[in-house]
């Protein structure tokens, strides 16, 4: 029987509580059951400490406890498994808690650079690599370019008019429920360095929205003109109607010269184009 997780929270709190005084008495409920259900299964005899509404826990049932998971070689007491990695956890015994580890691409994300050659792989146009975002410096970097679609991160080049004045741009994938975290994680961390961000995405009510909630100062799209001869009610469904209040609202906030007004217009008039089909030039159109 191991100690559930919500044992050696409360277990963890005891001890913290023990520092300052002789004893803690907590109630026969809820994590108090698996540790005296743990103890009876690991022959620790609880004696008097236990009534039949609370167990008195003392610096010498802890030791016990301790003695217990050392011997079979678990965490002891005062390790918190919770959100560590596997790795981590392994370092401090034989037990996982899969269930609240941090997850293996928690801080991992796709990037889109220039080519790698390795030997026994072809050459292709970009390199995609997945790396740890923590060892990253961005201050390598000049701008941020956050790409939505997988496909079109896999294809993209950087080697356009609207991004020549950034040096060495990062490209990275937003993410789906395996890097979607890492890329929050990312976006938080540069939105620091006060540097640009650019959202290369759906033109649609919901792909400008996932622009403005990710922290984009920037959407790159296709001119005006060749968006607004080229975007279609096909690409703006009825299911994106939900999504157009807020865009409203922005929209009322602009001055009419502001550059993204335009392409608002557009959006109203429930038209729209996925990223798959741009073509023409593109440009940077900012968000605020």
């Amino acid at each position: 029987m191991n100690l559930t997780g919500r044992a050696r929270t409360g277990l963890n709190e005891v001890q913290r509580l023990l520092r300052q005084q002789p004893s803690v008495e907590r109630p026969r409920r809820q994590w108090v059951g698996d540790v005296v259900a743990w103890c009876r299964e690991h022959d620790i005899d609880l004696g008097p400490r236990l009534g039949s509404q609370a167990l008195r826990f003392d610096a010498a049932l802890l030791a016990q406890i301790d003695s217990v998971l050392e011997s079979a070689h678990l965490a002891p007491l005062g390790r918190a498994l919770s959100g560590l990695p596997s790795a981590a956890q392994a370092k401090e015994g034989v037990e996982e808690a899969k269930a609240t580890r941090e997850g293996p691409r928690a801080w991992r994300v796709l990037l889109n650079t220039p080519p790698r050659p390795t030997q026994g792989v072809g050459r292709e146009p970009r390199s995609i690599l997945d790396v740890d975002l923590r060892h990253l410096t961005l201050a390598a970097f000049g701008a941020l370019v956050q790409v939505e679609n997988l496909d079109s991160f896999y294809t993209f080049d950087p080697d356009i008019p609207a991004l020549k004045g950034f040096a060495q741009p990062l490209i990275a994938y937003r993410g789906d429920s395996h890097y979607g975290g890492g890329f929050a994680h990312l976006a938080d961390t540069w939105r620091k360095t006060r540097r640009p961000h650019l959202y290369l995405g759906d033109f649609d009510a919901k792909g400008v929205t996932l622009a403005l909630d990710s922290g984009a100062t920037h959407l790159l799209l296709p001119e005006i003109e060749w968006l607004t001869e080229h975007a279609t009610p096909l690409h703006q469904p009825a299911e994106q109607l939900p999504f157009q209040r807020r865009l409203r609202q922005l929209h009322m906030t602009l001055e009419p010269q502001h550059p993204l007004a335009p392409y608002l217009v557009l959006l109203e008039k429930q038209r729209g184009l996925r990223q798959q089909w741009f073509e023409g030039g593109m440009v940077e159109v900012r968000l605020g």
